[in-house]
Parts: structure tokens; sequence; C-alpha cells
């Protein structure tokens, strides 16, 4: 079991799948195991979302928020496996109990903090909220599967 409590993107893309422009992700700080998290990810103009969300007036979609909430709790499980040798996967099954209260916009920092509710064998259930300048922007229940990869 791993011991990390930061990921740098180079490690995040060691543990995730997911590339530019879908990565979701520029680092994880305050790991506790498979436990809690904080995933940053630094929301620029440059983002390829903003040409059509929307021109003129570019908001970060919820549906982005939610998958960084996603990918940090894969990041960290799979980080924290990575001490038994084997590789696995992590698949979203669960968006619950979703709010999105203050819009994301180019500048911010947006900042996805993680909280396990549940774990059973490869299921986990955190508790995602999404901050800006420590103020909520977002939070959801996500739930995921972890498979051992083939």
């Amino acid at each position: 079991m791993s011991e990390k409590t930061c990921l740098n993107l180079s490690e995040i893309m060691d543990c995730l799948p997911q590339r530019y422009p879908f990565l979701m992700l520029d680092k994880i700080i305050e790991i506790d195991g498979h436990k809690s998290a904080i995933g940053i990810k630094n929301i620029t103009f440059n983002e390829p979302v903003f040409q059509g969300h929307f021109p003129g007036e570019p908001i970060f979609p919820g549906v982005l928020i939610i998958e960084g909430m996603a990918q940090t709790a894969g990041a960290i499980v799979i980080a924290e496996e990575r001490g038994s040798g084997k590789k696995f996967d992590v698949y979203m099954l669960t968006i619950d109990k979703a709010k999105f209260r203050k819009p994301v916009v180019p500048g911010d920092r947006l900042e996805y903090h993680l909280e396990l509710l549940k774990r059973r064998g490869p299921i986990g259930r955190y508790l995602a909220i999404a901050k800006v300048d420590g103020v909520v922007v977002a939070e959801a229940e996500v739930g995921a599967m972890m498979r051992e990869a083939k």
C-alpha cells in the first residue's frame, strides 16, 4: 500500500487513462490513503470547452466538475493499490445528490474535496465537494468500482 501524500501530474497520468483535454486534474494534495484527498484543477481560458460553453461568458460545465471529482477518487484508489503489484482500472457507477451552487470561470482554482463514505470490496462511494476560494460551487456523491486491469 502506498503512503503518498500528494500526486503530481505525471503520477496522476500513471494512475488514470484520461488525457488532455479530458484529464480534469492538475495535482492531488492532502491524500489520506483512499479515505480522503483534495484534487486541484486550474481553470484557464484556453480550455477547449470554452469555445462553445459559452462564447462571451465562459462557464466550466458541471458535468466536467463531476468528472474531476470521479478522477480524483479513482487516482487515489489506484495510487494506494500500487504497492500490491497489480494494475487496476476504476469505473464510475453512480452520481447522486449532485448540486451546482456557483459558476466556475477561467482564472478559478477548482478544488475537489473528497471523503470516503463507504467501501465494500471493489466498490467505493465518496462525498465530493468542489470549492473555489473556499466557497462551495458544487457537490455530489460519486460511486465507483475498481477492477483488475487485463
